[in-house]
């Protein structure tokens, strides 16, 4: 069998003891006769699928036991018109950072049901490489809520700190940062991710919303888009995507044998600081993100000659290093190193760049 360092940004990927699992499992769950992709979402064998699936979600995170997990479909984007359709609770406005490709993309969607008010923008000459300085952006205290992307995964950038917003709501896009360490999950108000980059394949989003925040929607808000719905019937209003569920579940227990998000956060650590140190040692490649909020899953880099592009991804390619090329917005080379990227799988990374440097440089 032949498995390649995949750097992919998602759909990115899932360890291969998860793997492992599943395909032991493929055809005959634990005896049931059947396949998890073939079993009612409402019968006993999956429904203890998904209670065992949260549990562990909640172990592995700390979830206080004052916030719902929702296990729901329609990616982060469905998110991006959730959060103020469920959020806005009779008020007009919501603050947003705007820091990059994903933060853009909900701020778009939210001017759709609010005015929003853009708290920071770090755009400069058309790129995204910082984050605001910490506690130097002021919120609008009648705000129904403060939004912001804590890494964005197209550029690179990730910011070092969760944002003090007092008494106003706190929501976080963590599509590409979730389980990548341990975080106070009590600071915020909504956790919300896709899950095809550090928790299962695509197709499902897990949501961690508070209590208090569930119920009294917009008006004419969809059924399928109101929080309390969804935590009325477990996640099961509609058929949920089952198999997503099940991946992920195996996702967290492979997580708690791991150590959880402590040992996962220093593992996390150590991969980004050998890349980075990889690149900035080096004459022929360069990051452009400022060194305070670079990410941690998502390295870009780019070479000191762009004409070598083509070659640099087809070498690597050869040399089972796949799916690192930048983001079309972006270009260059981009290193997605989640959680179930190896690193084995870095270390080799930073070989064959060191080799292609002293051939090509």
């Amino acid at each position: 069998m032949r498995r390649v360092f995949n750097f992919s940004a998602g759909p990115a990927a899932l360890p291969q003891e998860v793997l492992e699992k599943a395909q032991a499992e493929i055809l005959d769950w634990h005896d049931a006769g059947m396949s998890v992709m073939e079993m009612s979402h409402r019968g006993k064998e999956f429904m203890s699928i998904a209670a065992q699936a949260e549990a562990d979600l909640r172990e592995v995170m700390a979830i206080p036991d004052n916030y719902k997990v929702l296990f729901l479909q329609g990616g982060a984007s469905s998110q991006f018109a959730m959060v103020p359709l469920n959020l806005l609770r009779g008020k007009t406005s919501a603050d947003y950072y705007r820091t990059g490709s994903w933060s853009k993309k909900a701020i778009a969607e939210a001017k759709r049901y609010c005015d929003v008010n853009i708290v920071a923008d770090t755009e400069t000459g058309g790129k995204f490489t910082t984050v605001p300085e910490e506690g130097s952006v002021t919120f609008n205290p009648d705000a129904a809520y403060v939004h912001y992307t804590p890494n964005e995964t197209i550029e690179g950038v990730e910011f070092p700190y969760v944002p003090d917003t007092g008494d106003v709501p706190l929501v976080a896009d963590m599509s590409s940062t979730i389980l990548s360490r341990q975080i106070d999950v009590s600071r915020f108000a909504i956790i919300y991710a896709g899950a095809q980059k550090n928790i299962g394949p695509a197709g499902l989003t897990i949501v961690i919303v508070r209590d208090d925040l569930i119920g009294d929607v917009k008006e004419g808000t969809p059924a399928m888009f109101d929080y309390a719905v969804h935590a009325k019937n477990d996640s099961m209003y509609n058929t949920p995507p089952t198999y997503g569920w099940y991946l992920a579940g195996l996702v967290f227990t492979w997580l708690k044998e791991k150590g959880g998000l402590v040992t996962m956060g220093e593992i996390n650590q150590r991969k980004a600081e050998k890349l980075y140190a990889a690149i900035d040692t080096s004459n022929f490649y360069a990051n452009p993100v400022a060194i305070h909020c670079r990410s941690w899953m998502n390295v870009p880099f780019t070479l000191a000659n762009a004409d070598l592009d083509a070659a640099f991804l087809s070498e690597a390619k050869k040399a089972d290093l796949v799916t690192l090329k930048g983001h079309r917005s972006v270009g260059g080379m981009r290193a997605s190193i989640y959680n179930a990227m190896s690193e084995e799988g870095v270390d080799a990374l930073i070989t064959f760049m060191a080799d292609f440097e002293k051939r090509n440089g």
